[in-house]
């Protein structure tokens, strides 16, 4: 066995499993990359994957294969990065259990994220969200059960996976109402709800039998919903409802989009982005400055309070003759 496969066994059993206690997402994504590596390592020496050696994936194959996700895989920049992080975290685990090529490992651990644009927070309006609320069907029973998940996604601000993973006995409509959850980082916390969130979930509950254990959202043959059937659900309402609120169609819909809406509609309600942040189980508070940015509201705010009413702006006057000469030139 060359020295690149234990080490890679031990990068997954005894770092991600064992000491981060990594979710099955974070793992399936490092095994993901660490397979295109390895396929593209050996496409590109002819070598069998099982013989790979550790100092044949160099810093000069690692950037070609980003280059091959970028141009070939068209990956976006983001994505790109992503594969590069779990690399080099790959790596890091690898300079502690092979000492000997430290020179090596480390002219990867060198290679940098490429820089790469942030695109401005894509977000429903409350006038939006009332109209996606209203697309579902509520006289069938997927109608109903797509109104509950809706308006609890809206409101809570909950990741698609913590959506789909919630079980019957994590959603409490009793006195002080919440759903509990576990988000990335295997972080625990509990959302409260609101009167029209736990209306929602009791007609659904009423239609929906099963055990306190059982997924809270099923297809019709009583199986979790998997991601791709959540994003087929709001896609297909987002649609209808544009029939109704236009400016919908102008906006890209996906499960995330309604995480977003919850944080703008806490935003706007004047709540503190550190709150904002445990109510979203971010782990960096700065994560919430990205609806700052894309809440236009709060900087026409700023704005006005910045240039009094009804006054116009001043006009700078040099306060010296020689001051005024050079900013003539």
């Amino acid at each position: 066995m060359s020295p690149l496969a234990p080490i890679l066994q031990g990068f997954f059993t005894d770092k991600l499993i064992r000491q981060r206690r990594a979710g099955p997402n974070t793992i399936a994504a490092y095994r993901d990359t660490c397979r295109l590596l390895i396929e593209f390592a050996s496409r590109t020496t002819s070598v069998e994957p099982s013989t790979l050696d550790l100092q044949v994936i160099d810093a000069d194959l690692i950037t070609a294969f980003l280059r091959h996700l970028e141009t070939e895989r068209a990956n976006t920049t983001a994505t790109r990065n992503a594969r590069l992080a779990a690399i080099r975290s790959l790596f890091r685990y690898a300079a502690l259990h092979a000492p000997e090529h430290a020179d090596h490992i480390s002219r990867v651990l060198a290679i940098p994220p490429k820089r790469c644009d942030r695109p401005v927070v894509c977000f429903l309006t409350a006038a939006e969200i009332d109209a996606l609320l209203a697309a579902p069907d509520r006289s069938t029973r997927l109608g109903r059960r797509d109104h509950a998940m809706l308006i609890l996604a809206c409101q809570t601000g909950l990741r698609v996976s913590e959506l789909i993973g919630l079980r019957r006995t994590d959603i409490d409509l009793g006195a002080g109402a919440h759903c509990r959850c576990t988000g990335k980082g295997r972080k625990d916390r509990a959302t409260p709800l609101t009167r029209q969130t736990v209306a929602a979930l009791r007609v659904w509950l009423a239609d929906h039998d099963g055990g306190p254990y059982d997924a809270l959202f099923t297809t019709s043959r009583g199986q979790p919903l998997s991601r791709d059937a959540v994003a087929k659900m709001i896609t297909k309402h987002a649609a209808r409802a544009a029939v109704d609120c236009p400016s919908i169609a102008t906006k890209h819909v996906t499960p995330h989009t309604l995480r977003h809406s919850a944080a703008m509609a806490l935003l706007h309600a004047g709540v503190d982005t550190s709150v904002i942040a445990l109510w979203l189980g971010h782990e960096d508070p700065g994560s919430t400055q990205a609806y700052l940015h894309a809440d236009m509201t709060i900087k026409e705010q700023a704005l006005s309070r910045v240039t009094p009413p009804n006054t116009s702006p001043g006009r700078y006057r040099a306060p010296d003759a020689l001051l005024a000469f050079l900013d003539n030139i």
